[in-house]
């Protein structure tokens, strides 16, 4: 398996730590071995042009094509000719974190009707295996 996500200028990121955390970013220039300068862009991500470390964000496979230090304006219509935005929601990456925040948000009731769903589909597919093996 070759490695293929490298720390470049246009690779989208995903920011894990820190009052961002969650939102995608575009990296725009490298500073040094450790940080890098990225943008959201704001009108699209919510994330101001920030120096950000490497262990506070996540290289995706997303990449646009941007010059170094691009302006908003550019970054935003690369955004929208590649579909980024669009093309990170579709991804398996995106649906489990979509997922897990919603098992998160998930009141007492629901996590009994979730429950009490898994215990009958259980029920259905015990049932079925025996109707098979008999």
């Amino acid at each position: 398996m070759v490695f293929t996500r490298f720390v470049e200028v246009g690779r989208i990121v995903l920011i894990n730590y820190g009052p961002d955390k969650g939102k995608l970013a575009t990296i725009i220039d490298i500073v040094d071995g450790n940080k890098c300068l990225i943008d959201g862009p704001v009108n699209v991500t919510g994330v101001m042009r920030q120096v950000i470390p490497y262990k506070r964000i996540a290289l995706t496979d997303l990449v646009v094509k941007v010059p170094k230090n691009a302006r908003q304006k550019t970054l935003t219509k690369a955004w929208e000719e590649n579909k980024i935005q669009a093309k990170w929601d579709n991804s398996v990456w995106a649906k489990k974190l979509a997922a897990k925040e919603k098992r998160k948000n998930m009141n007492d009731f629901e996590r009994f009707q979730l429950m009490v769903a898994r215990q009958q589909k259980a029920a259905l597919i015990k049932e079925k295996i025996k109707d098979i093996t008999v």
